[in-house]
């Protein structure tokens, strides 16, 4: 059975910094492209970032580029995203996902889903 979990949510004020975690178990191998989603209140999940399975191909949303570094570790099967600049409309449920396809950045791409953490940057 997959399990995601993300971990590292809270509250931040503007411009402050937070670090999401996403453990994976029982993922049958490495070849999954490891991915972070957010959904705010009122709102559809929308893609934030993503690391490819193939390990050389990072791909971000407009909004979070140059704020948000994606990454991931194989060998201890967790994804991360750190959060810097934080801006009042980050504030959202952040979910982490796993996927198949090799750049995905859909919600339809992604097979397994966290149950999201909640994140809140207050101004």
């Amino acid at each position: 059975q997959v399990q995601l979990v993300e971990s590292g949510g809270g509250l931040v004020q503007v411009g402050g910094s937070l670090r999401l975690s996403c453990a994976a178990s029982g993922l049958p191998d490495s070849t999954y492209t490891m991915g972070w989603f957010r959904q705010a209140p009122g709102k559809e999940r929308e893609f934030v970032a993503a690391f490819s399975w193939s390990g050389d191909r990072t791909y971000y949303t407009d909004s979070v580029k140059g704020r948000f570094t994606i990454s991931r570790d194989n060998a201890k099967n967790t994804a991360n995203l750190q959060m810097n600049s934080l801006k009042p409309e980050d504030t959202a449920v952040y979910y982490c996902a796993a996927g198949r396809h090799i750049s995905a950045r859909t919600v339809g791409q992604y097979a397994y889903w966290g149950q999201g953490t909640q994140v809140t940057v207050s101004s």
